[in-house]
């Protein structure tokens, strides 16, 4: 009975392995979840007291809890059962397909890594790379807003930056819930994304059983008051002016809405614009269909290529932030307010009238939000210079262009834009401008007179097509 044993090396590692994994799941993982989750606690107490749209419940349930949910909502199961039977599968096939989209659309909001990581990094980058400013067009009424109502920013898309600069800036007001479209799910970055509460969208997707399942996430969270943002426009300007909006999301808040219920869903119009958009060329490359689309490697190469010059320069200390990045907030409205205005019940429509109605709705947000879209200093030389050479002068000498500068911007300012350099520091500004276009090789100068370069029309008029104002250009 004494007598030794002998055991494979390998079977004693394998047993020392599941030793020590059986003794962290039983003693140390409960006491770091613990730890985790006091700390999470905390910060959901403390910002809770500061923010005026406060993180609500279904935030925090767990994201299996929520998958299940999306999974065996009654909509969802019809659905899935009209598509069993039109594929001809079996029910099974048809569930896990489900499953597999709720798992790809329910996010993992996580608390701490929103408001301590998510936000520091936001607000650090930002900074880093533009002279941030925002404007709130009517505070009191934003600060007024039904603390049970769904909040949703609606804002013009310009860059892939929207996403960082309005997180920190309305993170004053409550933590955003993004739709991301597909170009975002690789490793680590989905999982990140996740945790800061945004959810992924496939927006070429005519799938109907898909298309059902993001329309009830949609509505669940909706229903239970998540504060989110959307871009209207589906996708990144391609030319920079707005772009045509697309309904979908908004029917999946709105079909269900009763004007008479408690939770009321309330709009917030968001203009965003920049000196420069960072995506500015790449975007306006994908508006010709002849050039042929650029290889991955390309563009990782392109893009590193481009971190190192700046970095580099900052080294240096030559390097200099790519001008002003403004987000202007309007005033909120309130779809109850509009709905019993107009006596208007959108449950009680069907299809094609609902759309209808939606639109008018979703109109009357992008005028807003053309009105909104700030002034920026750039975006205002530009429009100058083009709108003098079209009326057929020979280009403009320095001081013939900060004039026209300063015409167009008291024009704007006329038209109750948002002018996002204030008057006194109007000529630094202009020269600053200049240069940046210069080393860009936007304009040339000969002669004592500023041109645009022949090869940079195309992208001149992204720029200048920002200036979107109440009563036209």
């Amino acid at each position: 009975m004494l007598d030794s044993i002998n055991i494979p090396w390998w079977l004693l590692l394998l047993l020392i392995v599941g030793s020590a994994v059986a003794l962290l799941d039983r003693l140390l993982w409960p006491g770091v979840r613990w730890f985790l989750r006091r700390r999470v606690n905390r910060v959901i107490d403390e910002v809770n007291t500061r923010l005026n749209i406060h993180i609500r419940p279904f935030q925090f349930t767990k994201r299996q809890v929520l998958i299940d949910r999306l999974s065996y909502d009654p909509r969802v199961m019809d659905a899935l059962r009209d598509y069993a039977q039109e594929k001809k599968i079996p029910r099974e096939v048809a569930q896990a397909e489900v499953r597999r989209y709720a798992r790809e659309i329910v996010p993992a909001f996580n608390a701490y890594a929103y408001f301590r990581i998510g936000y520091a990094l936001a607000r650090k980058l930002a900074h880093a790379l533009y002279r941030v400013r925002a404007n709130f067009a009517d505070p009191a009424r934003l600060a007024n807003i039904d603390p049970r109502a769904t909040v949703v920013f609606v804002m013009n898309h310009r860059s892939n930056m929207d996403y960082v600069l309005t997180a920190f800036l309305a993170a004053e007001q409550s933590a955003l819930s993004y739709a991301v479209g597909e170009w975002a799910r690789i490793w680590p970055l989905q999982q990140l994304i996740r945790a800061m509460g945004a959810y992924f969208v496939r927006r070429k997707s005519n799938n109907p059983l898909y298309r059902r399942v993001l329309e009830r996430y949609v509505h669940m969270a909706t229903e239970e008051g998540v504060c989110q943002a959307v871009f209207p426009e589906g996708g990144l300007s391609r030319d920079g002016c707005l772009q045509a909006p697309r309904l979908g999301i908004f029917d999946y808040m709105l079909r269900e809405h009763d004007p008479n219920g408690r939770r009321d869903i309330v709009f917030v119009p968001v203009g965003i614009n920049y000196d420069r958009v960072l995506e500015d060329r790449t975007l306006l490359r994908s508006l010709d269909k002849t050039v042929a689309k650029r290889s991955r490697w390309f563009v990782i190469r392109t893009t590193c290529g481009f971190v190192y010059r700046n970095l580099r320069l900052m080294l240096r200390s030559r390097w200099k932030r790519f001008g002003y990045a403004a987000v202007n907030f309007g005033p909120a409205v309130s779809v109850q307010a509009y709905c019993k205005e107009r006596d208007l019940d959108l449950r009680r429509l069907d299809t094609i009238q609902r759309h209808v109605e939606i639109d008018k709705i979703v109109q009357e947000l992008m005028q807003s939000i053309a009105g909104l879209i700030p002034a920026a200093p750039l975006p205002i030389a530009v429009a100058a210079l083009l709108h003098a050479e079209a009326a057929g002068q020979p280009g403009l000498s320095a001081a013939e262009w900060q004039a026209a500068f300063l015409d167009l911007t008291q024009t704007l300012h006329q038209k109750r834009a948002y002018i996002v350099v204030p008057e006194p520091a109007h000529d630094h500004t202009f020269d600053s401008v200049v240069e940046m276009l210069r080393l860009r090789r936007f304009v040339r100068e000969a002669d004592g007179r500023y041109r645009s370069a022949p090869a940079a029309q195309e992208i001149l008029r992204y720029y200048a097509n920002s200036l979107c104002v109440p009563g036209g250009r």
